[in-house]
């Protein structure tokens, strides 16, 4: 029997998360700013996505929005073909804690709290036992290279741990996806270069779809495909 064509052959790829004719306004004194104006976008799970453009553009807008921090105007975000913002509050942030992992870029890491216990609390706020939830967040931390610093404090740790503790916590609960706003944005470049190298392995490793907002070129250079946000709308680069 003949072999089938290569793209018969491949199992059809579902989009994890899609964007579907999304807008979203602020209004100022009287005026109102169009930021996202029927933006499409399909993110593939798995893939990695770097969202690039002008200060100002909307990326940190459309990250919250696909991150469901914020709701559009119009137009609706689908994860695997539910619209989460038909859930409740209560349900929506529920969902959020536990298929969505956050990074921003500065750490807000609970300064009074231990890298262990920032990493653990998305799982204690899911209702993770404390004895399990100390596990999971011993387990991550030494996957991102930090077992000699669980019981630091953030003033304990440099920029590039605390940041490395900030990723471990978004990932204990090992979400569908992580979200990251310019996430080396407050590090110099060899500590920033060992955080992408860190994003990098990660998604290789578990497969995490990532999605990062990034005026940094070296680091969307990295990512699989590159959206510019352009006019509002989000504009494939080649």
């Amino acid at each position: 029997m003949a072999a089938l064509p290569l793209q018969k052959r491949r199992s059809k790829i579902e989009p994890l998360i899609e964007a579907r004719e999304v807008n979203k306004s602020y209004g100022s004194q009287g005026k109102r700013v169009d930021v996202l104006k029927g933006l499409n976008l399909s993110i593939n799970r798995g893939e990695k996505l770097a969202i690039v453009g002008a200060s100002g553009a909307g990326k940190s807008t459309l990250l919250h929005i696909l991150g469901t921090l914020d709701r559009p105007v119009s137009g609706e975000v689908l994860y695997g073909g539910m619209n989460p913002f038909t859930l409740n509050d209560a349900a929506l942030a529920g969902f959020r804690n536990k298929r969505i992992g956050f990074v921003f870029q500065f750490h807000h890491l609970l300064p009074e709290f231990s890298a262990v216990e920032n990493v653990m609390m998305p799982a204690v706020i899911a209702g993770i036992s404390p004895a399990d939830a100390t596990r999971e967040a011993i387990e991550i931390l030494k996957e991102v290279g930090l077992e000699n610093r669980l019981t630091h404090k953030p003033g304990e740790l440099s920029g590039g741990e605390q940041q490395r503790v900030a990723v471990a916590r978004a990932l204990v609960l090992k979400p569908d996806a992580l979200l990251a706003d310019e996430p080396t944005g407050n590090l110099d470049a060899v500590t920033g270069e060992s955080v992408h190298n860190l994003l990098m392995e990660i998604n290789a490793n578990k497969g995490v779809t990532m999605i990062i907002v990034t005026h940094n070129e070296k680091l969307a250079g990295r990512m699989e495909r590159v959206v510019a946000l352009i006019d509002g709308k989000a504009v494939e680069r080649k």
